[in-house]
């Protein structure tokens, strides 16, 4: 009784497409869940997250869980968990990629897993990071450790969300500094994020990490546009 009773002042929403859960659903609707556009790059070895990245930054490995588009179900998903403390989509979105990266021989090597980092100022704001619980996740499929402060963040940006590609592509504003290179040395690391746009991100922490003695890169990203 006292379920219904908040399900009624407070109803569940899924988190893709705003409408209200049934019974057995969580966080994403049955709808969703079927109609999310999967990438499945790591089951059918397309490299094309890796080669957004070629002549930048050598990499194992590269996949997303799900393709982005503009005004879709993934921007809606991940607009909630960075802006409005969604942090369980990230932790559903980690499970599923982990559980399929278990099974998928390239990632079974994997040592540790690190997350891109927010600046300073930003996770105070924010009060978290949002790619904290899908690499947790992901780390925990894999049995290998999550390490959060392997990199930090130098400097702030502005939100990226309004940015052209052009304008994402050319900041060069964005700087991370390793904090440790003894505790990753020789460590096959997968770096985790929310999104690959343009890579730029992701190009910097992965060439911060391989400053590391015979350090390997993969990467694992909720979704790429």
């Amino acid at each position: 009784m006292i379920i219904n009773l908040l399900n009624l002042f407070f109803p569940k929403v899924c988190y893709g497409c705003s409408s209200l859960l049934v019974d057995g659903e969580i966080h994403i609707c049955t709808i969703c869940r079927h109609e999310l556009p999967l990438t499945n790059y790591h089951f059918n070895d397309d490299e094309m997250a890796k080669k957004m990245l070629y002549g930048r930054v050598k990499l194992e490995n590269a996949t997303a869980l799900l393709k982005f588009q503009k005004k879709g179900r993934v921007q809606h998903l991940i607009h909630g968990l960075k802006y409005k403390g969604q942090q369980s989509t990230g932790a559903f979105l980690g499970k599923w990629l982990g559980a399929e990266l278990k099974e998928t021989d390239s990632y079974k090597n994997v040592d540790i897993v690190v997350p891109v980092p927010l600046h300073k100022r930003k996770l105070r704001k924010r009060g978290y990071n949002q790619v904290t619980k899908f690499g947790q996740e992901i780390a925990l499929a894999l049995q290998v450790p999550f390490i959060e402060d392997a990199l930090i963040k130098i400097t702030k940006t502005k939100t990226q969300v309004f940015k052209t590609r052009i304008s994402r592509w050319n900041n060069e504003n964005e700087i991370f500094n390793l904090i440790d290179l003894q505790h990753i040395k020789n460590k096959h690391i997968l770096l985790v994020d929310d999104i690959i746009t343009t890579g730029a991100t992701i190009e910097a922490c992965a060439n911060e990490l391989l400053k590391a003695k015979g350090v390997k890169i993969s990467v694992a990203t909720m979704a790429i546009a």
